[in-house]
């Protein structure tokens, strides 16, 4: 039988496929979204910055922590760790990356010397996914702890600027975690919290049912807009046509959303009115200044 004697008339709309990441640069800046997502080839983007390298350094460490047997998990361990997987990018120079490693050394060794290596996580680095009527979103979780038969999302957190219940509360990626681990695994998962290492700190949030589902609702209100400008993009622009390229119709469908932050954008070269809103930052800019 042809296909087209089958019809599509009262099929199923296809699930648009997310990441929260995907979500929020949407929010973010919609021009950052197609450079990031849509264009082929990719543009350029700017040099490395140097959190990220101490982001994904530390984090690198405590997953590798985790994995390691119970008897080995001491806060010199995670050094080592720390140490062996060093990231250079983004640093003014040699010595910079020496203090960093030296310093994110210790802030790894200091917090987990707070933990009990016997306590088992349900998961490190774990991959979560769920579907609703209209999205299927997966993510990443730095951490997943079982305490008192429900589950706990925990984030880790190695940025500059200290972190409040309300940050918990309103992340998004958080928020869809704690969803989609709850149904994966069948347990209750509402209590999400962000690690914040500099400090110490740990802000805490606890949703409810409502609280995910308006969350759930948020996210799919997003990928909405995303899905209709991802199709805008797939039949008006060839391929390879639109890289880092202005046009004007491109402005129309992805306008840029300019403010300081444009200062750490990755595209910054390719979006005059986002150089025009915040001068660019060095590389090395957003690390904080004490650990």
């Amino acid at each position: 039988m042809a296909i087209e004697q089958l019809g599509f008339e009262g099929m199923p709309k296809r699930l648009y496929p997310c990441t929260p990441s995907r979500l929020n640069t949407w929010l973010d800046c919609p021009r950052r979204y197609r450079m990031t997502y849509l264009d082929r080839p990719k543009p350029d983007r700017g040099p490395p910055w140097a959190h990220n390298s101490v982001g994904a350094s530390v984090h690198n460490a405590l997953a590798g922590w985790w994995r390691l047997p119970a008897t080995d998990r001491t806060p010199e361990s995670a050094g080592r760790l720390l140490e062996r997987g060093w990231l250079t990018d983004g640093f003014r120079d040699a010595a910079q990356s020496a203090d960093w490693r030296q310093r994110s050394r210790a802030m790894v060794e200091r917090y987990v010397a707070g933990l009990d290596p016997a306590d088992e996580p349900v998961g490190v680095e774990r991959t979560v996914s769920m579907k609703t009527h209209l999205i299927t979103v997966q993510g990443r979780i730095d951490r997943l702890d079982r305490r008192h038969g429900e589950l706990v999302v925990v984030d880790y957190k190695t940025g500059r600027r200290p972190l409040t219940s309300d940050d918990a509360r309103s992340s998004l990626a958080l928020a869809l975690y704690a969803a989609a681990s709850g149904r994966m695994m069948r347990a209750p998962c509402r209590l999400v919290e962000l690690h914040h290492l500099p400090t110490g700190e740990v802000a805490v949030w606890e949703h409810t049912e409502d609280s995910l589902d308006r969350h759930l609702r948020r996210a799919e209100d997003i990928a909405e807009e995303c899905g209709q400008a991802d199709e805008w993009y797939r039949e008006h622009i060839a391929p390879g046509a639109a890289a880092g390229l202005p046009h004007a119709e491109f402005d129309a469908m992805f306008p840029p959303r300019t403010g300081v932050l444009c200062g750490w954008c990755d595209y910054a070269r390719h979006c005059p009115e986002g150089r025009a809103a915040a001068p660019a930052r060095d590389p090395w800019a957003a690390l904080p200044d004490e650990v």
